[in-house]
């Protein structure tokens, strides 16, 4: 059994002398009555709410009165149509151990919708249907998301989505030359592109302009929805309003939506703004008169704004908005707990967002189908390293980034938060995002992440203003597939270019202490300059590059010239505040980091790990620019399943041109690694099950290396989860990646 978190516990302190009132909402309700009854009397005289705005208000009355007093709000099962969203405020607020809780009725499950139900379909060309909005209120919506039978819908689109190949179908590609990725090309703009000769249909649409390219611009990190400016068929060229994030290469892909057209598929759809008019192919036949659909008119079905406290909302769904489903801005001691968010937000929005406060929590939810992310979680203040402590633990997180390819399962950030307990898969980049300081990501399982999109890991950070993330720990958590999904040897790969951890552009201070990862394309753990990072009793397997990488910078190197500025400010921003003395080799000044051999990083230390390879041609370590003598390592068992254990290790300079580097262990030690390190089996319960656990005889915990809680990975059950047990959503493990 695992203990209940200390915040939670204190959100549920009963105080013996604290008294209760609840009120009850249902879709039967009537606002004129007392909304005391769960269910109307006899006589329908009296019974409960029908709104959440009239309950408030009996809310805040009571609390007027008696502000010592436990306040409940019950919901009944039901669609409560939030057209304009719900808010609460710092009124609406509790005390400890007499919180103001919302929350479904016992056992049934209110849904809490941010739009309208569109009904009144009439045939109109085949399958297609169409309605007029103007006639059901919304003669101005805009919307880009449309709900039906609980699903999102695709929104009219060339090529079409193709729902047995996902992330590798449905694509156009970029005419031109191919260029190398990391290569400058000088005159390049972020707006224009052309299309293959044998795509002709941009040049065919009546209305261009309202077209939207759906595109991964250069490198392959995340996308971006830009409105057309132009077409020329002649030239084949289309011209964008507004830039990418980089230009748009010959070979990326791309789709095109908002095109009256191209509705010609099942589940597609389109909205006329200049006529009010919906039209709309549902997936699958159905009687027009018996089509309703959902679409969003809020950005946020729930609200809870500055200064709001002891507040809880448990046992609620919420589903259909343009942004963030739910927001806590500047709270404190607020639980979101065992709710389900599914199907919101647009490029934008996220399923929970934390902004700021303190001890607010997000526990318990099923949260998929996100525009963006998952869970977003900030607050504390970096520079006096005062804890936000808000944290998102036991959630199940999948199928995030549906429109935001940068989209991850809980962005994490601020100072002093936590992310744990977590289950998350199926998203197009990472599970987890950070930056930030003393940031706690454990007892996690992330699996098959990095579906869409190159350079990514499980988890990931970085570190250009020096500070980031430093004195955060990463421990006890599964990591697995990270997969990542690219262009390579001219064509579409998966896996690729992915690995488990990844501290990147200098992050430092970072303890990474008892995970499993497996199976990352190139490896479980990349440091990318990294620096003063501990890296302790992990197990690192199937890495097809290394187990663990590390690619350093020079003092030439144009990554350290172009940061360095930033480093400099960040560094001496915080470096007089007391609370950063005791942080982890903060003496030394980032000018004063370039090593004698020209190398950066330095203070890494790698030792009691277990790296098992499973490929003849993958290494133990491989090293880049790497100062041994600064970055030791020692104790950790190594193994090679295919062969014998090699590494890949920088060239000295004073090696020929075309030397080879060297692979061999010994060579390794020679450098002053490892020197009291085994070659062994490691001796796990079961490896072709992914069962990392050690047999008692296992030659690692004779240099010391401690067995990992494998069983306090993960969610658990809990009165406060939505679910359980936890059924998995389908996903790349089921139907894996095709390119």
């Amino acid at each position: 059994m695992i203990p209940k978190l200390i915040s939670i516990l204190c959100l549920f302190a009963a105080i013996p002398t604290a008294r209760a009132a609840e009120f009850f909402i249902a879709p039967s309700g009537n606002d004129a009555w007392s909304g005391k009854l769960a269910q109307a009397n006899d006589k329908n005289s009296d019974g409960p709410f029908l709104t959440l705005e009239r309950a408030r208000d009996a809310a805040r009355e009571v609390r007027k009165t008696a502000p010592a007093d436990a306040i409940t709000v019950s919901i009944r099962a039901g669609f409560y149509r939030l057209p304009k969203g719900f808010k609460l405020s710092k009124e609406d607020s509790g005390q400890a151990g007499a919180p103001v809780t919302w929350r479904g009725y016992n056992d049934e499950w209110p849904v809490l919708v941010g739009g309208k139900v569109v009904s009144g379909f009439e045939p109109f060309k085949g399958e297609i249907l169409k309605v007029d909005l103007a006639a059901q209120g919304l003669k101005d919506a805009k919307f880009s998301q449309l709900i039906f039978n609980g699903e999102r819908q695709h929104l009219a689109r060339w090529p079409n989505y193709d729902p047995q190949n996902p992330y590798g179908g449905g694509w156009a590609y970029a005419d031109g030359k191919l260029v190398p990725m990391y290569a400058e090309v000088p005159g390049e703009d972020r707006r224009t592109f052309k299309y293959k000769e044998a795509d002709a249909r941009p040049g065919t649409w009546a209305n261009p302009a309202e077209a939207e390219v759906f595109v991964f611009a250069r490198y392959n990190w995340w996308n971006n929805i830009v409105r057309f400016a132009s077409v020329d068929p002649a030239t084949r060229t289309i011209k964008l309003s507004a830039d990418c994030s980089y230009p748009i290469r010959p070979g990326d892909r791309y789709y095109v939506q908002n095109v009256f057209e191209e509705l010609d598929a099942p589940g597609e759809w389109y909205l006329d703004k200049k006529s009010a008019t919906l039209y709309f192919w549902p997936p699958k036949k159905v009687r027009a008169q018996a089509v309703e659909v959902l679409v969003p008119t809020t950005r946020t079905i729930l609200d809870v704004g500055e200064g709001a406290h002891h507040l809880t909302i448990r046992g609620l769904r919420f589903q259909c908005c343009e942004g963030t489903a739910v927001e806590f801005k500047n709270a404190s001691d607020c639980l979101f707990a065992g709710n389900k968010v599914t199907d919101v937000g647009d490029y934008h929005g996220s399923g929970v967002g934390i902004n700021g406060g303190f001890n607010n929590g997000v526990a318990g939810c099923d949260i998929s189908g996100t525009g963006s992310n998952g869970v977003s979680i900030n607050g504390g203040d970096r520079k006096t390293l005062t804890a936000g402590n808000n944290y998102a633990d036991n959630n199940y997180i999948h199928h995030v980034g549906v429109f935001y390819k940068q989209g991850v399962g809980i962005s994490m950030s601020g100072c002093g938060n936590r992310a744990s307990h977590n289950l998350i898969h199926d998203g197009p980049r990472m599970g987890i995002m950070f930056s930030g300081n003393n940031l706690i990501i454990e007892y996690n399982h992330i699996r098959h992440i990095n579906l869409e999109t190159a350079d990514t890991g499980a988890v990931y950070t970085g570190g250009r203003d020096w500070i980031s993330s430093r004195g955060t720990v990463i421990r006890y958590n599964y990591f697995h597939d990270s997969l990542g999904y690219g262009f390579e040897n001219g064509k579409w790969e998966s896996p690729h270019y992915s690995w488990g951890i990844y501290l990147d552009d200098n992050a430092g201070g970072v303890d990474v202490i008892g995970n499993i990862v497996a199976r990352a394309r190139r490896g479980p753990l990349h440091l990318h300059n990294g620096r003063d990072n501990l890296v302790e009793n992990n197990i690192f397997v199937d890495g097809k590059i290394a187990q663990i990488e590390c690619n350093g910078w020079t003092e030439q190197s144009r990554s350290w010239a172009t940061h360095l500025p930033t480093m400099i400010k960040g560094y001496e921003s915080v470096i007089d505040q007391p609370a950063w003395k005791s942080m982890r080799n903060m003496d030394l000044h980032p000018s004063k980091a370039v090593l004698p051999d020209s190398t950066i990083m330095s203070g890494n230390v790698f030792q009691r790990n277990i790296l098992v390879s499973m490929d003849a041609k993958a290494k133990a370590f491989k090293v880049g620019s790497f100062n041994y003598e600064k970055n030791p390592s020692d104790y950790n068992l190594v193994w090679n399943t295919a062969g014998p254990v090699k590494v890949g290790m920088s060239k000295p300079k004073t090696a020929a041109k075309n030397a080879p580097a060297k692979e061999n262990w010994e060579d390794w030690q020679a450098a002053g690694e490892d020197a009291h390190s085994l070659v062994a089996d490691p001796m796990f319960v079961d490896a072709a099950k992914d069962d990392y656990r050690l047999k008692p005889d296992s030659p690692a915990f004779k240099l010391g290396f401690k067995a990992i809680p494998v069983e306090k990975i993960g969610p658990y059950k809990d009165e406060l989860r939505a679910t359980w047990p936890i059924v998995e959503a389908e996903g790349a493990r089921e139907k894996p990646l095709t390119p």
